[in-house]
């Protein structure tokens, strides 16, 4: 098993060799792309392995993992394959016009790799220091990513980025010092000490009051890299700025790491100081997050923004439904955390299309997509429901089973708030997707470009090299998009039962 977890996070580093190496979009991102697939069958390899035998547990705890590190890995690693598949056309395309040049080519597959290979490294330690040590780092790994591009705004929103995550992060360390001093009691004389299965097995002997403290300092340290609000700030810009796949990167996969780490303090809090305390935090930043992202989707403009305040209300979400707790709240929270990160995924990919056609990232100026390219459009569509909740996909049954929870453990009006709120995200949302899917393209060509781009960009645009029906392109750009929405559709029909064990031991190691 070992083996294994060393490899799934040397696996994504294979993208960082062959760009350092020379090599173009092309070469890197197939590079990337095979070592996402390697680091994706390791991760489903180990959580086989794990299933029914004690936790992995190595070099004084500095590498840990169980069913529920597992079930991260599985979904970061998935994505991760999905980005990686989507930045061969999108990165490709924009190599291919010039708007990114050979040196940025090669940094965007450089610091991808090395943003994989750290997020999936800090799900295996159990190690609170080496957690904070790099989450830091895919900040920064992250960071290149966002200001990619060079331009004023991006620049700016990398800078926000760093500035806000690296304090929030902070934060968590002052929370992680302060878990360590209730701990004081206990005298650890080893590493062990600072590990969540130490913490955890002897949570009894944790002086209460400072453990409150911690965990409320975790939950506003690491919920800054979740982006709850009011911390979410950084998040809009980020995801707005950076290139297609790297948004995914970070709305399908940072946010989810940063999510990890709150449920580890969540499993500490849990035993020595039960559900009332780590109910009432979690759910006032979760409300608080819903609420938010819920009134800036009324507004209509650059559609990527639009989708980052869908993740500040997804994981709004799966804050509120880790604090109903319970068998079905914890339940539900992690099936929230994998079928969010599937749509959003396909969402931040099929939005890097819809920019490199249209030459736009507003939603005003996007019209006629199911005319122009049906699949795009189609995708955007299926996605967009997906990630509202709709039947028939799977962010549906997780949202059904998180309400069901709140119903079951407490009072109804905090479900029925959160039925009311998902309504008022789901209007918001749907109207300016619509208005982008539906109606005439602008006028232009028969692939719905306006016809002032036509004459600058002749056929070097990166739409022609992405759409071209003979283009290698075409079909790898597909092939994220179609992945994720059949296992968006799998997943709201039916969980497999090895899928069934994984959620139900992870839900049983939070507590």
């Amino acid at each position: 098993m070992i083996v294994l977890a060393i490899l799934i996070v040397l696996a994504p580093l294979a993208g960082p060799a062959a760009a350092l190496a020379g090599g173009g979009a092309r070469k890197a991102g197939l590079a990337q792309t095979a070592g996402a697939a390697v680091a994706f069958g390791c991760a489903i390899a180990l959580l086989v392995l794990l299933d029914g035998r004690p936790p992995l547990l190595g070099w004084d705890g500095f590498l840990y993992a169980d069913p529920l590190s597992g079930f991260f890995l599985l979904t970061v690693s998935g994505v991760a394959l999905l980005a990686a598949l989507g930045s061969i056309s999108y990165i490709g395309a924009q190599e291919d016009s010039g708007d990114l040049s050979s040196f940025q080519v090669r940094l965007y597959f450089t610091f991808f790799g090395l943003f994989a290979a750290l997020m999936l490294a800090s799900l295996q330690t159990g190690n609170l220091g080496l957690l904070f040590v790099l989450v830091e780092a895919s900040t920064l790994a992250s960071a290149a990513l966002v200001g990619l591009e060079g331009h004023a705004r991006s620049l700016e929103a990398a800078w926000k980025y760093v500035i806000i995550s690296s304090l929030g992060v902070t934060i968590a360390l002052a929370g992680t010092l302060f878990l360590f001093y209730s701990a004081s009691a206990l005298h650890p004389g080893s590493n062990l000490g600072l590990t969540w299965p130490y913490l955890v097995a002897h949570a009894g002997a944790l002086a209460p009051q400072s453990l409150r403290l911690a965990f409320l300092l975790a939950v506003v340290g690491y919920g800054t890299k979740v982006g709850l609000a009011p911390m979410h700030t950084w998040l809009p810009d980020a995801h707005a700025e950076a290139p297609s796949p790297a948004s995914a990167m970070l709305s399908a996969a940072l946010l989810n790491t940063g999510m990890y780490a709150i449920i580890r303090f969540l499993a500490i809090a849990h035993a020595r100081l039960g559900a009332t305390y780590p109910r009432a935090v979690l759910m006032s930043f979760g409300f608080a997050s819903i609420v938010i992202g819920a009134l800036f989707m009324v507004r209509k403009g650059n559609f990527k923004r639009l989708f980052a305040y869908s993740s500040v209300e997804h994981m709004g979400i799966i804050a509120v439904a880790l604090g109903f707790g319970g068998t079905l709240g914890l339940y539900g929270a992690l099936l929230q955390v994998l079928n969010h990160a599937l749509a959003k995924a396909v969402l931040f990919l099929t939005g890097g299309d819809v920019s490199l056609r249209y030459k736009t990232r507003e939603a005003a100026r996007v019209s006629g997509l199911l005319a122009a390219v049906p699949v795009t459009g189609g995708a955007l569509l299926l996605a967009s429901f997906a990630a509202l909740g709709s039947p028939p996909f799977g962010v549906f049954l997780a949202e059904l089973t998180i309400v069901r929870a709140g119903f079951a453990e407490v009072s109804p009006v905090f479900p029925l708030l959160l039925l009311a709120l998902l309504g008022v995200a789901f209007f918001a949302f749907a109207r300016t997707i619509t208005a982008m899917v539906t109606g005439d393209p602008p006028a232009g060509d028969a692939r719905g470009r306006p016809a002032a781009q036509q004459a600058a960009s002749a056929n070097t645009a990166p739409d022609a090299a992405v759409y071209n029906p003979r283009s290698w392109r075409l079909a790898v750009a597909v092939a994220p998009l179609v992945l994720g929405l059949a296992a968006l559709l799998v997943l709201g029909l039916w969980i497999p039962a090895g899928l069934d064990a994984v959620l139900t031991h992870s839900a049983a190691v939070i507590g």
